[in-house]
């Protein structure tokens, strides 16, 4: 045997013996024994995957999730014994002329210790009963104190015994922060001391009356959950003030669909205590028909030989005798023009703005009116007149009931 085959011979040798010594045999085959002379059978562990180590939450992230929910705890306990259940009954007839009752309800809130409670015009309207269950239980006949259906806000009252649980304090919804942890309380679906939590989803919005469809500015959006029954109850900020009633959702279930409305609480700041002294609030008013300019409406009046320098503003076509529009001589049209199927008073003023904010339609006008101006105030109000631009001073008066 040449000197290259016994060394491939014993390097092939070696192998083998390198590989049984590997699986616990010796050289000849033989198991292993182990102590005490017990014959076993060898295993070999099991693959284990290498998984990374679990994440435990930081110290300081633990304590923020305790201390937020402890404050949420801490806003039911506190504001819940105030919010209230609202049922209103009505009446009405079949065709045999029998009397059918119908029921709602809705929430609200203990507004004053005077047993003042805020809910929504729409929680009330047409009721010839009404009855207000408080987290207590009891149960207590209610009257109609003022109602607001431009705002959607109403407030009806209750006697005063002893014990009755403390107001709600108001919050100033100026300060307010998109983002912002908010707690809703009310009786969705008649489940009577429900809690939801969510954020401010968006500021400023503006939404429309349910009873004339007039524009409500200053409206919060949240992602609380908001079904019917929750309205009229509070949408509170964490440390338990009311920063806006809970009005309408947008669903096409009728169902939270994280899509819900508040009236702002500076909107109940304005109203609530006007409600309370007179049983309704006076709106500002100028007291006159306009029409709402678009590009389109512009061209065609400028092809009817009116001087129209603007694409936006609204032009006024009639003010009513005795307003303060026609107070200040604003001026309405006194040409008709026939625009498509329609006869339109044209040559009035256009008004483009208010105390220097531009106003294009109905809605920017309503807005400013009803948030930033009360009856008895005067404004500057820029119209263009012949295609020159003027101000007039307007003193608001008080828009008929």
């Amino acid at each position: 045997m040449s000197v290259r085959s016994i060394e491939y011979r014993t390097l092939v040798i070696a192998v083998l013996t390198l590989l049984l010594v590997g699986l616990g045999c010796n050289v000849l085959g033989s198991a292993t024994v182990p102590p005490n002379n017990v014959p076993s059978t060898p295993t070999l562990a099991p693959p284990t995957a290498t998984l990374p180590p679990p994440v435990a939450p930081m110290p300081d992230e633990v304590e923020a999730a305790n201390a937020l929910e402890a404050q949420v705890i801490a806003v039911y306990e506190a504001v819940g014994p105030a919010v209230v259940n609202v049922t209103s009954r009505g009446y009405t007839y079949d065709m045999f002329m029998r009397t059918v009752p119908q029921e709602g309800s809705g929430s609200g809130f203990l507004y004053d210790r005077e047993g003042h409670i805020v809910t929504n015009f729409h929680v009330i309207e047409n009721a010839e009963e009404l009855l207000v269950t408080l987290a207590s239980g009891q149960v207590y006949e209610a009257k109609v104190i003022g109602l607001d259906p431009a705002n959607d806000l109403a407030v009806i009252g209750i006697d005063t015994p002893e014990g009755l649980p403390a107001p709600v304090a108001i919050g100033d919804s100026d300060k307010l922060r998109v983002g912002q942890f908010v707690v809703a309380i009310g009786n969705p679906f008649g489940l009577e001391q429900t809690l939801t939590t969510g954020v401010i989803s968006a500021l400023g919005r503006v939404i429309q009356s349910p009873e004339d469809n007039r524009f409500i500015g200053e409206a919060i959006q949240t992602d609380a959950a908001i079904n019917p029954g929750n309205s009229g109850g509070p949408l509170l900020d964490l440390k338990g003030r009311v920063i806006g009633v809970n009005s309408q959702i947008i669903s096409p279930s009728r169902a939270s669909a994280g899509i819900g409305f508040a009236v702002s609480a500076n909107t109940v700041q304005r109203v609530a205590p006007e409600l309370i002294s007179r049983g309704y609030y006076p709106h500002p008013w100028l007291g006159a028909q306009m029409l709402p300019l678009t590009p389109d409406l512009a061209k065609a009046f400028r092809e009817a030989n009116m001087k129209i320098p603007v694409d936006a503003g609204l032009l006024v076509i009639e003010t009513v005798r005795g307003a303060p529009a026609a107070n200040a001589d604003i001026r309405g049209g006194s040409q008709l023009v026939r625009i498509g199927r329609y006869e339109i008073p044209l040559g009035g003023d256009i008004i483009i703005a208010i105390n220097g904010e531009p106003v294009d339609n109905f809605e920017e006008l309503t807005v400013f009116l009803e948030t930033q101006t009360k009856v008895g105030d005067i404004v500057e109000v820029t119209l263009i007149r012949d295609g020159a631009e003027q101000t007039v001073a307007v003193t608001l008066d008080e828009r008929p009931q």
